[in-house]
């Protein structure tokens, strides 16, 4: 499903406008992108939880040479399933 898919049934559902819904979808989706920029959790329960996860620098290889390369610390999104989310998940 992508994003439109999602605009038309929420907007089915909640019988509101295709463009209220994407409005709210969009300004859903950069709350939630700004708070974890800033270090912040996100937490939708039910859902799920959004959050920053540190990577450690580690040693790679170059695909090409075979030659070690040191790749740098950095950061990344995470995203935990929330328990309902999951067993919705499993019951099918």
């Amino acid at each position: 499903m992508n994003k439109q898919e999602l605009i038309d049934l929420v907007s089915e559902e909640t019988e509101a406008s295709k463009a209220s819904v994407n409005k709210v979808l969009d300004a859903a989706l950069h709350t939630i992108k700004s708070a974890v920029a800033e270090g912040d959790s996100v937490q939708l329960i039910g859902f799920g939880s959004f959050s920053v996860g540190e990577r450690a620098a580690r040693m790679g290889r170059n695909p090409k040479t075979g030659e070690p390369v040191e790749i740098a610390a950095g950061r990344t999104v995470r995203f935990m399933a929330g328990k309902a989310f999951k067993d919705s998940v499993n019951a099918k």
